[in-house]
Parts: structure tokens; sequence; C-alpha cells
């Protein structure tokens, strides 16, 4: 049986009696429990029986209010670590001299074909007068880093923290190991500091890596660096969409787009377009 009734101060409720009991219940707010700040979304997740998982902490969080003391202590002192990210990549890369930096996968296995090419890529372009930067991690960063400290040259590694998959290599040079937190940070590096690109086999953020520069090239943000990318049959079919359907079908890039990437199959090649490009600027070895 369900019945109104009028309080004094002339607000509406609705009661439900129970008929087992006799108890007459008030039915809540449906707002009252509303988590308004991420305090109180922290605090009411750990009062109930299934802890939420890291990723649902994320996104719940996302759509919840901050109040101005989560503000000041969480995002205005974020950019602080930014800004010493920053700091820190300026003040160990600017003395470096010509660099190239080396993208590619981090599960790479030693014992794969683009592993040891990556290798002998990084040991060719230290011999060919060029430091060489990686994401400073496993698999071909790590072969990258190899190559280049074998052959006594520069060997730079821009490490992400990362939950899984990445962790440092032993092969970088300890005063050029740097750690970021952000990967937008990292990417600056990556490009500031490189005078040409090999793309190695790789995954999200090696694509990540390789369109980030060539979207600055073709805005002309930066030079027009040479990018290499090695093993045909990995880049051929996306580069084919590209030009079919981005090019033809969609006319969303310029044909000369398509001339900022060189597909190559052999490291003695990669180097030898770093190298043709690089000649007309007579440019001498950074150690």
């Amino acid at each position: 049986m369900t019945k109104l009734r009028k309080t004094s101060k002339t607000k509406l409720h609705e009661e439900t009696v129970n008929s087992g009991s006799g108890q007459t219940i008030l039915n809540p707010d449906v707002n009252k429990n509303k988590a308004t700040s991420i305090t109180d979304l922290r605090e009411s997740g750990e009062s109930t029986a299934a802890p939420a998982s890291a990723e649902d902490r994320k996104i719940r969080q996302a759509f919840v209010d901050k109040d101005w003391n989560e503000i000041k202590i969480a995002d205005s002192w974020q950019i602080f670590k930014v800004m010493s990210e920053f700091v820190e990549g300026f003040e160990k890369l600017s003395k470096i001299g010509p660099c190239v930096s080396i993208f590619g996968s981090a599960r790479t296995k030693s014992t794969h074909k683009y592993y040891q090419m990556a290798e002998e890529i990084a040991a060719k372009l230290v011999r060919h007068g060029y430091g060489v930067i990686t994401g400073g991690g496993p698999g071909i960063m790590e072969a990258g880093n190899k190559g280049a400290h074998s052959e006594g040259g520069k060997s730079v590694g821009l490490n992400i923290q990362l939950p899984f998959e990445q962790f440092n290599n032993i092969y970088i040079d300890s005063d050029k190991l740097i750690n970021f937190d952000y990967f937008f940070v990292r990417k600056v590096m990556f490009v500031k500091y490189a005078q040409g690109f090999i793309g190695m086999p790789g995954g999200f953020g090696t694509l990540d890596e390789l369109f980030e520069a060539i979207t600055l090239i073709q805005t002309k943000k930066i030079g027009a660096f040479p990018i290499v990318l090695v093993g045909r049959s990995y880049w051929e079919g996306l580069f084919q969409w590209i030009e079919s359907v981005m090019l033809h079908e969609e006319s969303n890039i310029s044909p000369a787009d398509l001339d900022l990437v060189h597909i190559v199959d052999d490291a003695s090649e990669a180097v030898k377009i770093i190298d043709d490009f690089y000649s007309k600027y007579l440019l001498s070895p950074n150690f």
C-alpha cells in the first residue's frame, strides 16, 4: 500500500508500508549518496565488497568533479613535474651532437632478424659519425643501444615508466639515461635532438613516434630530416593503404608527403640514405 503524507515543511514524502513488518520506510533521495569529489569516490569505493580495479578507478575519476584542494595538490603540482622532465632532457641532450633516433618494438627478441638489423644499423651509424637515441627499453631499443655501445659511440636512452614491458637496457651511457613519466615530453626529446629517424617494426608506440616525426616534417615545424623504415614486408602494406585511401580516395595528404619516407630491407641501405642526405651539409662526426 502506498500513500502520500504532507510534512510540516510542505514537502511530500513517498512512504511505502512494509506489510510484513508493519514499519514505514522512507525512500532515500536518489542523489544523496552521489560522490562529489575524488575523495568521496575513493572513500565510497573502499566500503564496497568488491574493490575496483585500477582501470575502473581511472574511468570513474574522469566523471567526478574535483574540489579546489584536489586541483591544487594534483593538477597544479603536476605542472612542475612536467617542467622538471623538460629541463632534465634539455640539459642532458643539448650537447650530444648529431644523432639518429631508432624506433621499434620492445617485444622483439635478441634472436630475431630485426633485432640483429637494428644492432647492425646502430653500429654503422656510429662508424659514420652519428650517435644513437632509442626509447631506452628492451627489444629493438636495446639492439640500437647495444650497436652504438659496441662501437664506442654515444648511446642515449629515453626510458618511459610503464607498468609492464619497459625497463632500461644496460647499453645506455650512464650520463645519457633519462626516465620519463610523460610520453609527450619524451617525444619532444626524440625529435628535438635527432637528425634522422630509423623505424624498425613495432607496435602502437612505434607508430606514434613515427607519425609524430612525419607530421612535424609535413607541417614544417622541423627540418625535413630523413625517415627510413626497415622491413618492406612489414611497412609496405601500411603505406599502400596510405597512398590508395588517404591520398587518392580521400585527398587527405599530398603526393609529396609520400616522399618523406624511405622503405628499405638492408642495414647498409638505411645508413646510406642518411649519409646521402647529409653529405651536402658536410656534417662532421660528434666524437
